[in-house]
């Protein structure tokens, strides 16, 4: 099976040389997400909108990618503020809670001033995590 690259259509990704997400076999790997809305170009101004926001462009790519949410076996977060970690734990348990990847979380600056939080998942296809957790 050939890799697949898979765009968002952020500019970002033809300007940096990179892809929303690659799929090869039946691995999926979504690179470096952020809360942006890709169609509209806004990002929200808190951490947990932002985050909700990261899923669903995560999401997107995993569909493109034929997986979805429940195959994430990795999820890797960047986020601007310890202070803020608490507020992320309602997002990731309603979005992850049943999934329960294996995960790393990293403080660091992000390159706009208004991302509070960014999120790297690798999936495989049809490895979804049972819904009873």
């Amino acid at each position: 099976m050939a890799r697949q690259r898979i765009s968002s259509g952020s500019d970002l990704e033809a300007r940096f040389a990179y892809s929303r997400a690659v799929v090869d076999g039946d691995w999926v790997f979504v690179s470096g997400t952020t809360g942006m809305n890709y169609q509209t170009g806004e990002m929200p101004p808190g951490i947990a909108q932002q985050a909700e926001q990261t899923f669903e462009n995560i999401r997107a790519a995993l569909t493109e990618a034929g997986a979805e949410i429940g195959d994430i076996l990795r999820f890797r977060i960047f986020v601007t503020d310890p202070a803020e970690v608490d507020a992320l734990a309602p997002v990731f348990n309603k979005w992850l809670g049943n999934v329960r990847p294996a995960s790393t979380l990293v403080v660091t600056a992000l390159t706009d001033p208004r991302m509070k939080i960014e999120i790297e998942v690798t999936a495989r296809k049809g490895s979804a995590a049972p819904l009873d957790g």
